[in-house]
């Protein structure tokens, strides 16, 4: 089966395109399935009811997010209710929201996503490494494919928990830092590894927010309002094809989509 990952989907820009271009991509990829990290899809930080149900919509299969997920509260209105979005697994117990789940290809494969956050220069929250492989054997009970979401800051955090859950799922794909990096690989028990799937939205930014604004923050060092870019504009992402009867990864590839590029 083939999976397609989507980096950070930032802003009304970054929703646009992967409503324009994503069922094009499905068709002449021949996606099984997709999944997308949005934490920061709503006005560049969380969610939204309404941007959730957008997103669901434009044919992503299951929503990721890491520690902007809960930047505008309206997104409790779903999370507890909406099997396709997930929150870190690692947040404490009692946190609104899910971590983990199993869901359905069309085709009817069972496919277990699971969402995780850093701790090195992030919150810290739970060890994602203890809940992540506990995490992970719950779901091998249900299905031998399973992609994890690392929502992390430092590059070394996020090799070590791909090494750490290696031959336990199919993929280990990093997120947070919104630019892709160049270490895609499989590990030695079959796991897809990349520290950083990149970004969705406007390309000519920095990390999606208007150039002018972020270097007027870093110049003056004082609170200046960034507002998301607009221009530009493409999917970054990984396309995984696994083994359906292993759950293996046969091969990643970085991907990037514009309006030009189908």
């Amino acid at each position: 089966m083939k999976v397609l990952f989507i980096g950070d989907i930032v802003g009304r820009a970054g929703r646009e395109i992967v409503g324009e271009l994503l069922p094009g991509i499905r068709k002449k990829e021949g996606i099984d399935f997709v999944i997308a990290n949005a934490e920061n899809s709503a006005g560049g930080s969380g969610l939204t009811v309404k941007v959730v149900e957008e997103l669901l919509a434009s044919h992503i299969d299951c929503i990721t997010t890491g520690d902007h997920v809960w930047a505008k509260r309206d997104i409790l209105n779903i999370i507890d209710t909406e099997p396709r979005l997930l929150r870190p697994a690692n947040y404490p117990a009692g946190v609104s929201g899910n971590g983990s789940v199993v869901l359905k290809t069309k085709g009817g494969i069972e496919i277990g996503i699971l969402n995780l956050q850093g701790r090195v220069f992030m919150n810290p929250i739970e060890c994602p490494f203890r809940v992540g492989m506990q995490e992970a054997e719950e779901l091998r009970k249900r299905t031998g494919i399973i992609i994890v979401d690392f929502h992390a800051e430092a590059t070394s955090e996020k090799q070590a928990l791909g090494y750490w859950l290696n031959g336990k799922v199919s993929a280990v794909l990093g997120t947070h830092t919104h630019v892709p990096t160049a270490d895609e690989k499989i590990l030695s028990n079959g796991t897809a590894f990349i520290s950083d799937t990149g970004m969705t939205g406007p390309l000519n930014s920095v990390l999606g927010r208007t150039i002018d604004s972020v270097l007027k923050r870093f110049l003056t060092s004082t609170p200046v309002r960034m507002d998301v870019a607009a221009e530009d504009l493409r999917i970054q992402a990984v396309t995984i094809n696994i083994d359906e009867t292993t759950g293996k990864a046969q091969d990643i590839k970085r991907v990037e989509y514009t309006s030009l590029s189908l």
